[in-house]
């Protein structure tokens, strides 16, 4: 070929050649500026800048008078360069002295070079950071720690620890609301998060003089809350007490202002340390979070006769002196229901509710009718949600008025075939003795913000007017009476007028009636002629030997009621009608003996049966009583007695069929029963040594309990 042909055809190829790579060129410019423009404009932000998410500090709790039950404390997130880090093992060696991590996680984390950071720990409080800063600062460059960064965080302190720990609740590692006030309340107490913006260098050091922002975040406002720590305290102590006395499975107890509906207190046992949660067992972890003084419901059994008795009175079905008569069982359409005890033969209607005879309570009901005892259950907030300011609250379980039945309606009288949470209780017992004003029950008073201004206030409400003020007095007084004189005598306290009721339920399993434990309870209130606050404490499944209401709860009711009225300046006066003696001890005592020893100090006993020497007592040596008050004592066979292998048998006389089967199982003894009601005979008698697993003979009369339920 020509040699300048040849020329043009390289002058032509090279030509094209270059059109082509600048094409090319064009086109990668173009894909760059235009396609990808956003991406990696973005890109390049995050390699000269740093933002970030300033931690809104979330609001305080107060009581009600200013003392602070939760805050947040300040805390850090520590943060890493993934890209500064050369060796992960290394680096993660390097610190592990000062920060502890989960070194999978950590290892993950940091081998993600695409990030310009990533957060190592959350919550890591302030000693642990200032650690970190000493050692970065004296580390070898090869460890890597100058890609260690902090942040400010905060975290949840509870300063009282486990107290009010469940209304309190819970709230994440990331700082939202778990269970209680914390997660109702969320969108008060989180506040505004803020951000920044700097400029960083390739070591993620702030530039000088560069660019950036900061927005500040914005406290969370203040909650100031109806109840009273101090209070509080006193009903934890006294809960404390009554777990351990009774080895119950569970206990609870709320305190109210029984004008206002207030919660002045509410405690349930087992319980757990806010600060430091077990969140490794979520299981555990949402079963003691469970504010279950709303969320649970039960059958209150006599505690329940307050209600019927107001409704009675008020609608105008019965008087004080109205005259009944106890046979210990009565029939309704074909279905036998009997008294918690024997027969109490004639009596008045007040007699019946310091007795808490079954019967008479079944009568009132009949009476009323379903269309209007149902009208007053309603009135007094049953069967639908209380509305306090708490997350989980049930509503109850009441039979529609449209098919109830007669057998139905007359249970519901003393306090079965229906279901409430304990606050229900509380709010309806409150209503009957205040006046007749059913109040809505309420946590939070106010809603402040950071600088201590009001920004919501809540005032009382009252939601119903069950009953006149004059059937509201009448029952004050007859409740009373039962302090006074019946079963809630163990929550008399001298130069006080205190009313109640003790109660003692069902306990149901796998919708089947346990026979052997129940749920003791006691409704207080002080003054009784003018009532300030009110005190229901409930006993779920106590195991002891007698396992009611006046002996498990109405002790510990006494105590705080005690407490908490000197503590709210309420002067005891001078006591007329009754008197305070002191508990003297029995312990080492033959039971005819300890029997002998506290008659002569004006006081009863009740024993468990087990032998005759006494080991223990409740309430114990020195204990203020009212004159008439119980005492429990407690036994076990005495090796000065008895040889080891022989079982004494028990007093069983006056028993029901249930507790004569409860104590002989609980020796190891075989029961056989002729009849039905209460024991009249046994053989071999009370005191008899025999061998384990004896049969002992019961005759039974007088009545047939269902389920040992007062």
């Amino acid at each position: 070929m020509h040699p300048e042909l040849l020329v043009r055809k390289r002058i032509w190829l090279m030509t094209l050649v270059l059109a082509g790579l600048f094409l090319l060129v064009i086109g990668r410019i173009a894909t760059l500026t235009i396609l990808d423009a956003e991406a990696l404009t973005q890109r390049g932000i995050r390699q000269w800048t740093k933002e970030g998410v300033i931690t809104a500090r979330r609001g305080t709790i107060l009581d009600r008078n200013g003392s602070t039950l939760v805050l947040s404390a300040t805390s850090y997130i520590v943060t890493a360069d993934p890209r500064l880090v050369e060796d992960e093992e290394l680096f993660l060696t390097a610190i592990a002295p000062v920060l502890s991590l989960e070194r999978e996680t950590a290892l993950a984390r940091l081998s993600d070079k695409t990030k310009g950071s990533v957060i190592l720990k959350r919550q890591v409080p302030r000693e642990t950071v200032d650690a970190l800063r000493q050692l970065k600062a004296g580390a070898p460059e090869a460890y890597g720690l100058s890609a260690l960064a902090f942040d400010e965080d905060s975290r949840r302190y509870y300063p009282y620890g486990t107290l009010l720990s469940q209304v309190l609740g819970l709230t994440t590692v990331d700082s939202d609301g778990q269970s209680g006030l914390e997660s109702r309340y969320e969108a008060v107490l989180a506040g505004l998060e803020g951000s920044y913006l700097r400029q960083v260098d390739a070591r993620n050091r702030t530039l000088a003089d560069s660019e950036g922002w900061y927005i500040p975040s914005r406290q969370g406002s203040t909650l100031r809350l109806t109840c009273d720590a101090t209070i509080q305290e006193i009903a934890e102590k006294a809960m404390r007490e009554c777990i351990e006395v009774n080895s119950a499975e569970s206990v609870l107890c709320i305190v109210s202002d029984v004008r206002t509906g207030g919660i002045l207190a509410m405690t349930m046992y087992p319980t757990y340390d806010p600060n430091d949660p077990p969140r490794d067992d979520v299981t555990a972890l949402t079963e003691m979070m469970r504010i279950t003084a709303i969320s649970d419901v039960y059958e209150p059994g006599s505690t329940f006769k307050i209600l019927t008795a107001a409704a009675a009175l008020d609608s105008g079905v019965t008087s004080p002196s109205d005259s009944f008569y106890c046979s210990a069982r009565t029939t309704v359409d074909g279905d036998t229901i009997r008294c918690w005890g024997a027969a109490h033969g004639a009596e008045t209607m007040a007699d019946g509710l310091k007795n808490s005879c079954n019967p008479v309570f079944v009568e009132l009901a009949l009476r009323m009718g379903a269309d209007t005892f149902y009208r007053y259950l309603t009135s007094f907030g049953l069967g639908k949600k209380t509305g306090v300011d708490l997350p989980g609250e049930s509503a109850g379980i009441m039979i529609s008025s449209r098919y109830v039945k007669n057998v139905d309606l007359a249970r519901i009288g003393f306090g079965q075939s229906i279901a409430v949470t304990p606050l229900q209780l509380m709010m309806a017992c409150n209503a009957a003795v205040n006046g007749g004003k059913l109040m809505k029950p309420y946590v939070v008073s106010e809603i402040l913000t950071a600088s201590g201004d009001v920004l919501q206030r809540f005032n009382p409400t009252v939601v119903a007017t069950p009953v006149r003020a004059d059937t509201s007095e009448t029952l004050r007084g007859l409740l009373e009476n039962v302090v006074e004189n019946g079963g809630g005598k163990n929550a008399y306290i001298e130069g006080y007028r205190i009313g109640g009721k003790t109660g003692t339920a069902q306990v149901y399993k796998e919708g089947r009636i346990v026979s052997d434990v129940h749920i003791g309870s006691f409704y207080g209130f002080a003054p009784a002629d003018d009532p300030l606050i009110s005190v229901l404490v409930v006993v779920n499944e106590a195991h002891v030997p007698v396992d009611y209401g006046g002996t498990t709860a109405a002790p510990f009711a006494r105590q705080i009621l005690q407490e908490a009225l000197g503590y709210l300046g309420v002067s005891p006066e001078n006591g007329e009608n009754s008197e305070e003696v002191t508990v003297p001890s029995i312990k080492g005592l033959t039971i005819s003996d300890a029997r002998r020893t506290l008659a002569e100090a004006g006081l009863e006993m009740l024993d468990d049966g087990a032998a005759t020497v006494v080991l223990d007592q409740l309430p114990p040596e020195g204990a203020k009583l009212v004159r008439g008050g119980h005492v429990m004592a407690y036994t076990a066979p005495s090796d000065a007695l008895t040889p080891e292998e022989l079982v004494c048998v028990p007093e069983l006389t006056g028993l029901s069929d249930v507790d004569c089967a409860r104590l002989l199982r609980q020796r190891g003894l075989i029961i056989s029963m002729a009849g039905s009601g209460v024991c009249q005979r046994q053989s071999p008698a009370a005191g008899e040594y025999v061998q384990p697993g004896s049969c002992v003979h019961v005759t039974l009369s007088g009545y047939d309990q269902q389920a040992g339920v007062e």
